[in-house]
């Protein structure tokens, strides 16, 4: 009987390039301590991926340094030499040659102080990194009297420092040529000039973002390509902004300012029609870091899940503020993900702090300011059960105030007339007890219904110009926005199993039920534990009584786990209200009178989020006289 081939013969006929003396080093039981040199450039496969990496970890020292201008040349897309200047405090000649040492740096000094960074930088291994896999030279003047500095360089292969002196104004120039020069493996890897600069790119438009007070300014092959002011006030900064994220993005974003100690939320996130196809214009910043984060990116897509339109993704760019000490940045070698210490509360106030100021764009309502909700009754003709989901429609629409209706919008007969502008003006300003002359001022922001297009569009004339609503679309957001309102003001009901459901899960998994019954209660859930990895499902919403509820029940498991809280019951609620009030809505070719067309658009005005439909499609827009006039070719 021939004996089983061995380890070597296996994995030699599996991968021929695989030798038998790697075979032997791998199971060689030795251990043996790496040179200074290997360890260097092992940790340089940790912080340097690329050019952009070493632009990121040096403009971090020079803002560490309190630079308030830093210029940045780069040749062949960083691979050939990036130069960063900076005014900032410089370094000591007695410094420099720790500066390129492995864990030698000026920000921590002890746990207390890891444990409470405010700095950007803190490991100390960049510029040791940096140096073993390129020709590095930093040049550097701490005197505030004098422009003699000196120059540290060094060499990839053995890391020895040479100190010089050198002429330089008070600050640091830190120039890498030839990058991964001494590594041809990993310079293979890099892509062409022009992709390498656009990551080059992302990474000063994202410290830019992060600090206003800093001016920055980008040269590629001696071409200017960016040219960034320091911004104090707010103008300034909107206008650095629009600089990095394009101006549209500032025309079509709104305001945010939220503080709840021990956290502080602004910045500005883009309107829900002006969302992307990719995740690429999604900045968040803690305590001026720039970060990736799972349960920050949760918190916000939950606020926007009400408003987007589905495989479309929102642009932002906000700053989160906090104690240091209620977070931990010393969790990736680039310093991308951080820790939150209560991650839910974190979660929760970002959550909350979006989705209240989405809900308040509407209409004439600047973004942030606080509205009553529209009235809960059934004033649409759609009378609907919220627990078992049964719609009624009348034979009538009876929109808004029965004086509005019946006074300035009322038309002779069918369809009515519409009234020109300025006598409805007039009429609405009679209405509220108005002076003649303040009507137009105080006209409502969606103006005036003049006709109905096809049976599926309104036109309406206010002050700026034409307004386009989609009746269908907008009576959705009004029915959908009362329906979750009326669930809000009534308790949550629940109906028991007739035989109850058993769920196999893990430990843990019955620890965060436990932990969270009153959650599954507030919900209409009860679920009980059955074991150490069992959980029962006695009770589920009566709106859900129809769902996969294990799976939904794994699903907030999951979520709880992962960030804290879940949303996913009310997700699941908000998409049955939301069927209901697409089939409750006025369809098309359905005739409306000059007066109904009036009462839905006041009700547009109180509703939140009235701007976007269920399903995130917009349902109004606006088209002002200038605009119309470009049309017509008008004043050319």
């Amino acid at each position: 009987m021939a004996s089983a081939p061995s380890i070597t013969a296996q994995l030699q006929r599996r991968c021929p390039w695989f030798m038998a003396n790697e075979v032997d080093k791998a199971f060689m039981p030795r251990i043996q301590q790496l040179s200074s040199r290997l360890a260097n450039q092992i940790a340089a496969g940790e912080v340097v991926e690329r050019p952009a990496s070493v632009l990121k970890e040096i403009l971090e020292n020079s803002i560490d340094a309190g630079a308030r201008r830093i210029e940045v040349d780069v040749e062949g897309g960083g691979s050939k030499l990036i130069r960063i200047r900076d005014d900032g405090m410089g370094i000591d000649a007695r410094d420099l040659p720790l500066a390129l040492a492995r864990h030698a740096t000026s920000k921590i000094a002890s746990l207390e102080d890891l444990e409470r960074v405010g700095s950007l930088g803190f490991r100390g291994e960049a510029l040791a990194s940096i140096g073993s896999v390129s020709r590095l030279a930093i040049t550097s003047n701490a005197s505030t009297t004098g422009s003699h500095g000196s120059c540290a360089a060094c060499e990839g292969r053995d890391m020895d420092v040479i100190v010089k002196p050198a002429p330089h104004p008070r600050g640091t120039t830190v120039e890498v040529r030839d990058l991964f020069f001494n590594t041809p493996a990993r310079r293979k890897f890099l892509r062409t000039e022009k992709t390498e600069f656009g990551h080059l790119e992302e990474v000063l438009k994202r410290q830019a973002l992060g600090r206003f007070e800093v001016a920055f300014s980008l040269r590629h092959n001696g071409r200017v390509v960016h040219n960034l002011q320091s911004a104090a006030g707010t103008a300034d900064q909107q206008r650095r902004v629009a600089a990095v994220c394009g101006p549209a993005f500032m025309e079509q974003a709104i305001a945010i300012e939220s503080a709840a100690a021990p956290y502080r939320l602004w910045g500005w996130v883009g309107l829900p029609t002006f969302s992307r196809s990719q995740a690429d214009l999604q900045y968040f910043f803690v305590n001026g870091r720039v970060i990736r984060d799972k349960l920050v990116a949760h918190a916000i897509r939950q606020a926007y899940r009400d408003v987007l339109f589905h495989g479309r993704h929102p642009a932002f760019v906000l700053y989160l503020e906090l104690d240091p000490a209620l977070v931990d940045v010393n969790v990736h070698p680039t310093k991308h993900e951080v820790r939150f210490r209560d991650g839910r509360a974190v979660h929760n106030f970002i959550f909350s702090s979006l989705h209240r100021s989405l809900a308040d764009v509407r209409p004439g309502v600047p973004a942030g300011m606080p509205t009553e909700p529209a009235s809960v009754a059934g004033e649409h003709g759609l009378q609907v059960d919220v627990a078992t989901g049964e719609i009624h429609t009348q034979a009538s629409l009876g929109w808004g105030r029965p004086a509005a209706a019946a006074g300035p919008y009322a038309g002779n007969s069918g369809m009515g007339r519409a009234l020109p502008v300025g006598e409805q003006m007039a009429s609405y300003a009679r209405l509220r007890g108005l002076d003649q002359d303040e009507a137009p001022e105080d006209a409502p922001p969606l103006g005036y219904a003049l006709a109905q297009l096809h049976g599926i569009y309104i036109l309406a004339e206010n002050a700026q110009g034409l307004v386009l609503v989609d009746m269908h679309a907008a009576h959705e957001r009004i029915t959908y926005e009362r329906l979750k309102a009326t669930r809000a003001d009534s308790p949550a009901r629940s109906q028991p199993l007739l035989v109850p459901q058993a769920v196999a899960v893990s430990q843990r998994e019955v620890q965060v039920a436990t932990d969270n019954q009153a959650f599954f209660a507030n919900v209409g859930l009860c679920v009980e534990a059955a074991g150490d990895e069992a959980l029962v499902i006695r009770e589920v919403p009566v709106a859900l009584r129809d769902a996969d509820v294990e799976q939904l029940l794994r699903d907030v498991l999951a979520d709880f786990i992962e960030y804290g809280t879940s949303e996913r019951v009310e997700a699941h609620l908000d998409d049955i209200l939301s069927t209901m009030a697409c089939h409750g809505a006025v369809r098309a070719n359905r005739r409306l009178t000059i007066p109904e067309m009036n009462a839905l658009l006041r009700d547009m005005e109180e509703t939140e989020r009235s701007g976007q439909c269920n399903h995130g499609r917009p349902t109004w827009v606006q088209l002002t006289i200038d605009e119309l006039d470009k049309l017509f070719l008008r004043g050319r």
